[in-house]
């Protein structure tokens, strides 16, 4: 039979015994392991996610770039992996794309882990999540014009809109794009002017370097100029673009001629299109315009000028010395000779002609 005192130190050891045992357990079975096993799965669900949306984002680079030169190219002729602008425009989408889908999965991931940590550590987020529901509220509603702008800015560059090095039509602005972003959009004009345009303010985009271009010429010619010597200045023209290489390798077709577009007192005007490269029209359209001002030279032809016909009343010579009021009464009386003149010709006095001024 145990003596009180050995009866106590048995207690005394058991429950040392149990609570050692209950603590040791708990500290690796608790909460700090279940915080530890949440900060594991959400690093390693980052890294997958992350990883995942590069083949996503390169997967919607490689499609957009697929369909685009399917319309801009005939096939085999020129193939996007051969192209360095279309491999420029993929990686940018890819990397656009990418940055932003795996800025939101790294966001919503690190959020969700924080709140499940907030959880073990014995914190009531009732009152903390009604909270950020009020402010993400507010915070929304003052911030909708640049969720906005993001949000245009993300479909611009997943759908292709245009890129850098396109030539736009923006509205108020228009230029070539110099760098695309998920907010705004910068565009340089013809005069040098930098635009910055907030994305969520794009409304319609014109682009024009995605597929084909075309130049359009309107020319002038003379009345008496017939379709076959028409024909002629035109091919004569085309075979000497064809000589310049450059110009050369940005027809895409033979021009084409669209016939009368509009007819004044001096002349017709014949309007003659040609499908160019991208970015290349306006080029085709000055050199097409010297060699067809150089074939009309070599034929003698001359553009028309602009007439205009001017009657003047001149003093008849019988009353040259009278006084101006007397001529002013019998020009009114109609003693006064008219002479009909025109612009650019003469003026007839008589059967003569004489030049103006």
């Amino acid at each position: 039979m145990q003596t009180p005192a050995e009866q106590v130190r048995d207690a005394v050891t058991d429950t040392v015994d149990k609570t050692t045992e209950f603590d040791y357990w708990a500290f690796f079975l608790g909460t700090p392991l279940r915080i530890l096993v949440i900060v594991v799965v959400a690093i390693i669900l980052n890294v997958v996610v992350r990883k995942l949306i590069r083949r996503f984002a390169q997967s919607i680079a490689d499609g957009s770039t697929a369909a685009t030169e399917k319309k801009r190219f005939p096939a085999g002729e020129r193939p996007a992996e051969q192209d360095p602008s279309v491999r420029a425009r993929r990686a940018q989408r890819a990397k656009t794309v990418g940055s932003m889908l795996s800025s939101i999965a790294t966001i919503l991931i690190s959020v969700l882990a924080v709140l499940m940590v907030l959880t073990e550590l014995g914190f009531n987020l009732g009152p903390v999540l009604a909270s950020a529901g009020i402010a993400g509220v507010a915070i929304g509603f003052g911030a909708q014009t640049l969720v906005k702008d993001y949000l245009s800015g993300f479909f611009i560059v997943v759908e292709d809109q245009y890129g850098i090095g396109d030539s736009v039509d923006l509205g108020e602005a228009i230029g070539i794009v110099e760098e695309v972003g998920l907010r705004t959009t910068r565009v340089r004009g013809v005069d040098g002017t930098l635009w910055h345009v907030r994305n969520g303010e794009i409304l319609r985009v014109g682009n024009q370097s995605q597929g084909w271009a075309r130049a359009v010429m309107d020319i002038p010619l003379p009345y008496s100029s017939d379709r076959a010597t028409i024909d002629a200045v035109i091919a004569d023209a085309v075979a000497a673009l064809r000589r310049n290489p450059k110009i050369a390798e940005a027809i895409l077709e033979d021009p084409e001629i669209w016939g009368v577009e509009a007819i004044s007192g001096e002349s017709m005007t014949i309007r003659t299109v040609i499908k160019t490269e991208p970015n290349e029209q306006w080029a085709v359209a000055r050199a097409f315009r010297g060699e067809i001002k150089n074939q009309l030279d070599r034929r003698g032809l001359r553009i028309p000028l602009p007439q205009q016909t001017v009657l003047r009343t001149l003093p008849d010579p019988a009353h040259a010395h009278k006084d101006p009021d007397a001529e002013t009464e019998s020009g009114d009386g109609g003693t006064g000779t008219t002479r009909k003149s025109t612009t650019g010709s003469g003026v007839a006095d008589g059967g003569s002609t004489k030049p103006i001024g």
